[in-house]
């Protein structure tokens, strides 16, 4: 299977990212990609924390939810749609959601982020805590044959998030993100790489990538890795398109070669 990561640089306005995103996801479709994949944030990042209230949309109606189904339609691909806000019981809050949608604009999946950015080194500062409400479950789901596990960004430090997708083990993680500039220069690779040889599978992870009009720098890289922590493609800074394929054949033989996954011992630390 083809898959395609989608790397933005999002603005404060909706409207064009949701046209940007449908610009990449019909490129990614004509370049023969079967699975696509867009960020974090990719429908707005916004001025203020506070900005993504606005747009916060109910589950299962409105623009962003409709642009996510139409353009899976209308590409014929399975679509992770990147995250969006979705409204919660709290009007301070929201979630950040990722929906994914099958080629007939069928919604098959969401997953609400489970763990939620931290970090002030004394001139940056985040605290997604402040708009966000933690979601509190695993989401995996089936494509083509494959099993398909999704995550939100600042989860890739979680290791136990993975191995709790991993029963059955996953043949595709998929993890869009919107990673500053200085963590993603110390640990975006190191990271992404790790959790494709410790769980023995492809993980495709679509970023924002540049300086957006908020000021904020985002680091980009997107990149898909095979199952041997090889990185098969990537894309430093600026919109694009990251292609690679996923061979089914090689999760096997690599597992077949280093059966790492069946040596695991499952009274350890709940693994």
């Amino acid at each position: 299977m083809k898959i395609a990561a989608l790397q933005m640089v999002s603005t404060p306005d909706v409207a064009r990212n949701l046209d940007a995103a449908a610009v990449l996801i019909d490129e990614a479709a004509r370049g023969g990609a079967e699975l696509v994949a867009l960020p974090e944030y990719f429908c707005l990042l916004g001025r203020r924390d506070t900005d993504k209230l606005a747009v916060a949309e109910d589950d299962g109606a409105g623009p962003i939810q409709q642009l996510l189904a139409d353009s899976a339609r209308r590409a014929k691909v399975w679509l992770v749609g990147g995250t969006l806000p979705m409204r919660t019981s709290d009007p301070k809050r929201v979630r950040n959601s990722c929906c994914v949608y099958a080629p007939d604009g069928r919604r098959v999946a969401r997953y609400d982020k489970i763990h939620l950015f931290a970090y002030d080194n004394g001139s940056e500062r985040y605290d997604e805590g402040r708009v966000l409400e933690a979601g509190d479950a695993a989401v995996a789901f089936e494509a083509n044959g494959l099993r398909v596990a999704l995550s939100v960004c600042y989860d890739l430090r979680f290791p136990e998030l993975y191995r709790a997708l991993g029963r059955p083990p996953c043949d595709l993680l998929c993890v869009p993100s919107s990673f500053t500039y200085t963590t993603g220069l110390a640990h975006w690779e190191l990271l992404l790489r790790a959790r494709a040889v410790e769980n023995q599978c492809y993980v495709i992870a679509p970023a924002q990538g540049g300086v957006h009009e908020n000021g904020r720098r985002t680091y980009g890289h997107s990149m898909i890795v095979d199952p041997w922590g090889e990185v098969l493609a990537q894309r430093d800074e600026g919109v694009g398109v990251v292609f690679a394929e996923l061979d089914a054949a090689r999760i096997q033989a690599v597992r077949r070669q280093l059966p790492a996954l069946s040596h695991r011992r499952s009274g350890l630390a709940g693994a």
